[in-house]
């Protein structure tokens, strides 16, 4: 069945190491950013809403902050039956695969745990996908068996900050269409960049003349973009039909947001200034990471996909020292991960400076 969440993993594997009294944690991707302002103004000034019932199908001034958001950020234009809010997108990324009951389900390796266990609750079979150093950490064809009819795909990828090109998304738009296959790209990191934005699997479904976006799904979320998490707002976008449909399974499934939610998740996808200075937050940790660790920064996410000699004692020497992060292994099956680390520069400047010298000692 259900295997352990990578961090009760990381718990059990750290409670008999003494530690001191404080630990920068870098194992989880949570902003410690305060939201900003306006966002928790319209949160207050909504509160008023707390008396009535959310719709599961979402409020219009929401879905259509979401949908001009996709327009603005990607150039792309939804009709109104191609969006659904939802509850964040863990939810729907565990809900969407019992809706969907594929008989196979692909997904990179490592991973996000949701996807495997929504592949286990659907009751559908694994294809694991690795990211290798080999393949600069990207998926490609080759690694289907062909009889999948359900690929999660993940740009930005977490754990291992890699971006697909779009020409790379259209190859899989393609494939979807050539062999009536659903694929969903999770977007959760694509506004975080430095330089080239990443595509959306959305601009590649268009590229190649699929402007229904048939078989093509992506999700977003407002967590990392706005430093936000609680607000728990995300969408799925793409293929009208498919959503339609579960549209109407998602009203049994009791997951609406709350109006005052709602209404303050509107505003934050309306405003683009505020990302921007997150965006450069994240900037100037990883310029810290090159100066003190010496690696190049990615294209996006907030994530260090390090490579060390073995995962899990660097891991215990790490959290002796005072630094908690992610063994790679912890993330991944088969295999994958094995030798490498992952790090969220999720603080500011001072803490993060503080933890990746801890680290460079230790290297």
């Amino acid at each position: 069945m259900f295997e352990k969440y990578p961090f009760e993993k990381l718990n059990e594997l750290l409670k008999d190491i003494p530690h001191p009294d404080e630990v920068l944690s870098l194992t989880i991707g949570e902003p410690q950013f305060e939201t900003p302002e306006f966002i928790q103004k319209e949160l207050c000034n909504s509160s008023n809403l707390l008396n009535k019932y959310p719709k599961t199908a979402g409020e219009e001034i929401l879905k259509e902050a979401q949908r001009n958001f996709v327009k603005r950020r990607f150039d792309v234009e939804l009709n109104p039956d191609e969006l659904l809010p939802t509850y964040g997108t863990r939810e729907v990324l565990f809900n969407f695969p019992l809706f969907l009951r594929p008989k196979k389900t692909a997904f990179p390796n490592p991973f996000y745990q949701i996807y495997e266990g929504a592949a286990i609750a659907a009751g559908s079979q694994i294809n694991y996908m690795p990211l290798t150093k080999e393949n600069g950490f990207k998926n490609t064809l080759s690694q289907l068996d062909g009889d999948e009819d359900f690929i999660i795909l993940n740009s930005p990828n977490n754990p291992t900050a890699s971006v697909m090109e779009l020409d790379e998304l259209c190859e899989w738009v393609e494939y979807a269409l050539k062999n009536d296959v659903v694929i969903l790209n999770d977007e959760c990191y694509s506004e975080l960049y430095f330089e080239q934005k990443p595509p959306s699997i959305l601009e590649a479904s268009i590229k190649v003349g699929n402007r229904n976006f048939q078989n093509i799904l992506a999700i977003n979320s407002i967590s990392k973009r706005s430093s936000a998490p609680g607000l728990r707002s995300g969408f799925i976008a793409g293929d009208g039909k498919i959503l339609k449909k579960y549209l109407q399974f998602r009203t049994y499934v009791g997951c609406a947001v709350s109006l005052p939610l709602q209404m303050a998740a509107a505003k934050a996808w309306s405003e683009d200034n505020h990302v921007e200075i997150f965006r450069e937050k994240y900037k100037q940790n990883f310029e810290i990471a090159k100066e003190i660790l010496g690696i190049e920064p990615p294209k996006a996410t907030f994530y260090i996909w390090l490579e060390v000699d073995d995962d899990i004692e660097f891991t215990k020497k790490a959290y002796q020292k005072g630094v908690k992060v992610m063994p790679g292994r912890f993330m991944g099956r088969e295999g994958a991960g094995v030798g490498y680390i992952r790090i969220a520069l999720v603080y500011d400047t001072d803490k993060t400076k503080k933890a990746l010298k801890i680290l460079k000692e230790l290297l």
